[in-house]
């Protein structure tokens, strides 16, 4: 009996079988494996454990293989995906944005808690990159008026589309430098994830950080340019009692906190990720 052209070139390949070759061929932690796994067949965990023996189709083998042998190079497991869960929704990512951190929930976190509980606050995301913080502060509080911005037309289309998707309508965005152009004290608070790299710093040589853009990872010299000029254009933008809240390296806290205090801030406040480290820094213009 001959044998089809597909089958003798594509040998059956398993369920069971492919995670084995991710995980033992190319080194790839298992959860990684898994997730390739699902997005090429839209097999659920379930199903991929209690179905072992199933078998992949020549065309999702050979998107699985290219894609474990992407990750194998180092790529990020979410551009892969082309998407990154953050405050419990999805969002779109391509390599033109920055993928979304956990640490950086805790902006919004310290957002959240800030926001005048009534009125309709005016919030400005800087560098929104995915839009993960600006279109979240805007699904939490929807009666707030966000305005998204970012010096990439990349960025801005993936932010757009994130928006779509999570069916987000109180929120504008805009390609722009910085707080450049918007004025007028009217704004009750800035948002930003600025780059704050160091341009030394050896990370921006390792892991995922090899492959975003460099951009969005580090403003050159000691990391602290864009969070100077951000700081310097506040006061212009905010509303009295308004509040400016940015994330920084975790070396960075007390000199972002004198940059704030050095510009007439009050209520100066840092918060720490996780692993203990300062974070997130704020605070308000005078009432």
């Amino acid at each position: 009996m001959s044998t089809s052209p597909a089958s003798s070139s594509f040998p059956v390949l398993t369920y069971s079988d492919a995670l084995t070759l991710a995980s033992r061929g190319h080194s790839l932690a298992a959860v990684d494996a898994r997730l390739l796994l699902q997005h090429v067949t839209g097999a659920t965990v379930a199903q991929i454990v209690s179905y072992p023996g199933r078998q992949l189709g020549p065309v999702d083998r050979m998107r699985f293989e290219s894609l474990v042998a992407r990750r194998a190079s180092g790529e990020p497991i979410a551009y892969l995906l082309g998407e990154r869960e953050f405050y419990s929704r999805a969002f779109a990512v391509t390599p033109g944005v920055l993928i979304p951190r956990p640490e950086t929930e805790g902006l919004v976190d310290a957002a959240l808690a800030r926001l005048p509980a009534d009125g309709t606050p005016a919030v400005v995301d800087l560098g929104t990159g995915s839009g993960c913080v600006g279109i979240t502060l805007a699904l939490e509080r929807p009666d707030t008026q966000v305005l998204a911005i970012d010096a990439s037309a990349d960025a801005i289309t993936v932010a757009r589309r994130n928006a779509a998707t999570l069916e987000c309508t109180n929120i504008d965005f805009v390609i722009g430098d910085w707080l450049k152009g918007i004025d007028g004290h009217r704004l009750s608070m800035v948002v930003a994830n600025p780059p704050y790299i160091a341009a030394a710093d050896f990370h921006l040589g390792q892991g995922d950080l090899r492959f975003e853009p460099r951009s969005a990872l580090t403003p050159g010299d000691d990391g602290l340019a864009a969070i100077r000029q951000i700081v310097l254009q506040a006061p212009g933008a905010l509303a009295a009692g308004g509040w400016l809240i940015l994330e920084h390296g975790h070396d960075q806290g007390p000199g972002v906190r004198k940059l704030l205090a050095d510009r007439g801030l009050v209520d100066v406040f840092t918060d720490r990720d996780l692993a203990g480290h300062d974070r997130i820094t704020g605070g308000r213009m005078p009432d």
